[in-house]
């Protein structure tokens, strides 16, 4: 491997040093791959119920040491212990869910036919390198929905330990290979590494057979191409974000005020640091907008922190490139000399300004959003034409009475979106049936992916079709019998699990 810096965790609040960590050896990750690469041959023909009493056993233990992974974790992020407890609690949940999901098992889409004599089912692709986030150390992190999911679909997961936060990390991988090992899974079904260089010799290794990646659209764009240039390529699932936009319908105006301020409180939460955050707010010409958002903004008076010294730059950085593009700032707040500390602040710009390539349709990761003023519908829909698209958008508008425009808005969002959100905010995404986590391209490099709800273990898993096959010889999961009390179809017929998951 070449030289680079040891990978080092420090405190936001202040800058200084936390934990320090050896980076993996080529020979690690290999060994990591490899032991993944034996876990798969054992979880591939592991039951669903199986898998879930693992993902059951981790959350457990998860639970059991959240006192001490919220304060390490604080230490690292500065996100404060309410919200931290709150994300372990919420991972938790995370994990007996996704268990639930492959409990249920309609993940495998298993269809059997007498004729011609046909069993269609899903199995696990293989071992998953897991790139977990800065923001979100836990539901995001090293155990977080990409390897509860990839575990409950079947495939080990060699996670990458994230810089911003490694010794809670480090302490995450020691609780979960314990806890697997304890409840009975194969060595291997779990495993870490450590180093940007670590990361990217295990993208490449040839053991891995998918990789699910949240962050930034550079760091997706680089694992993306890295993937894509092995002998055999593999799916990358990078879930990158971009600017989700808010539409204040005309028919909402009166409640400007009041959205103005749910509008602050959401864009500068944890700093802003949030994938879904709101960073571009339409509102209709003459509703003084930018003066409401600046007013909310002001009696917030919020106080950001950074998870890291490059993010806290990259919001002055953002802040100089869309004030040289034109934009105004109407007021900025809460910049001081703390730490990793960097300003909020709300911009504004006629919607003329809005087109495509512009400076003002980029990501900006923190509390800073744009308002932008509508002439009318025709001038709306040209400036949402032009934005990227994105994970989610959400749309304001009165709760009864008529609206001509929100159903043209929320049509062409649609198309332009992962998830639109009809009179509530961009954040929040709950590990349920229906969530969908994902947009096109650049918000994802998949669109047909999620990386949150139940849909999210298809994306490891491959279907397979055995024709004219003995019964003793099929896959378990696919025998006449349904030994694993799965969802499936029967000659089209469908024969819901006795295990539903609630």
């Amino acid at each position: 491997m070449s030289t680079t810096p040891l990978p080092t965790s420090f405190a936001p609040r202040t800058g200084e040093q936390v934990t320090a960590h050896e980076a993996s050896t080529s020979g690690q990750v290999a060994a990591a791959a490899q032991r993944a690469a034996e876990a798969f041959t054992a979880l591939r023909t592991t039951s669903p119920a199986q898998r879930r009493d693992w993902l059951r056993a981790v959350a457990d233990s998860l639970e059991a040491h959240r006192e001490e992974l919220a304060h390490l974790a604080d230490e690292e992020t500065a996100l404060g212990l309410d919200r931290l407890t709150t994300e372990i609690e919420r991972t938790v949940g995370t994990l007996r869910f996704y268990g639930d999901v492959a409990r249920e098992g309609s993940f495998l889409e298993l269809a059997i036919d007498d004729q011609p004599p046909l069993a269609r089912i899903n199995q696990g692709m293989g071992p998953v390198a897991v790139f977990g986030a800065s923001n979100f150390p836990f539901v995001l992190g090293v155990v977080g929905h990409d390897t509860s999911s990839a575990i409950a679909a079947g495939c080990p997961v060699v996670a990458k330990a994230h810089d911003a936060h490694l010794g809670l990390s480090l302490r995450l991988a020691e609780l979960v290979e314990k806890a697997l090992a304890d409840a009975g899974a194969p060595t291997g079904t779990f495993g870490m590494v450590v180093g940007f260089d670590a990361g990217v010799e295990l993208v490449r290794h040839e053991a891995i057979s998918a990789v699910a990646f949240t962050g930034s659209e550079a760091g997706g764009r680089a694992i993306w191409r890295a993937a894509q240039e092995r002998e055999i390529p593999v799916p990358v699932y990078a879930e990158m974000g971009t600017v989700n936009a808010v539409v204040v319908t005309p028919a909402a105006v009166p409640d400007l005020a009041s959205i103005a301020e749910g509008f602050v409180n959401c864009y500068t939460n944890c700093s802003g640091q949030y994938c879904s955050k709101p960073g571009l707010f339409f509102a209709p010409r003459g509703s003084d907008a930018a003066a409401h958002v600046a007013r909310a903004l002001e009696a917030a008076s919020p106080q950001p922190i950074m998870l890291t010294e490059a993010i806290a730059d990259s919001v002055r950085a953002g802040l100089a490139a869309m004030s040289e593009e034109g934009a105004e700032v109407v007021l900025r707040v809460g910049d001081d000399d703390r730490g990793w500390s960097a300003p909020a602040a709300v911009l504004s710009t006629p919607s003329s300004a809005i087109f495509e390539g512009s400076r003002l349709l980029e990501e900006t990761f923190g509390a800073v959003a744009v308002v932008t003023e509508y002439d009318d519908e025709q001038e709306l829909s040209r400036a949402l034409e032009v934005m990227q698209s994105a994970l989610i958008a959400a749309v304001w508008t009165p709760e009864t009475g008529p609206d001509d425009l929100a159903p043209q808005v929320i049509e062409q969002l649609s198309r332009k979106v992962g998830r639109v959100v009809t009179n509530g905010w961009t954040t929040g995404a709950n590990a349920s049936w229906g969530m969908q986590h994902g947009g096109p391209w650049p918000a994802t490099s998949n669109p047909q992916g999620t990386s949150i709800g139940a849909a999210s273990l298809n994306r490891f898993v491959r279907p397979v079709s055995f024709q004219s096959t003995r019964e003793e010889w099929l896959p378990e999961g696919a025998r006449r019998e349904n030994p694993w009390q799965v969802t499936r179809r029967v000659n089209g017929v469908l024969e819901p699990s006795p295990h539903v998951a609630r």
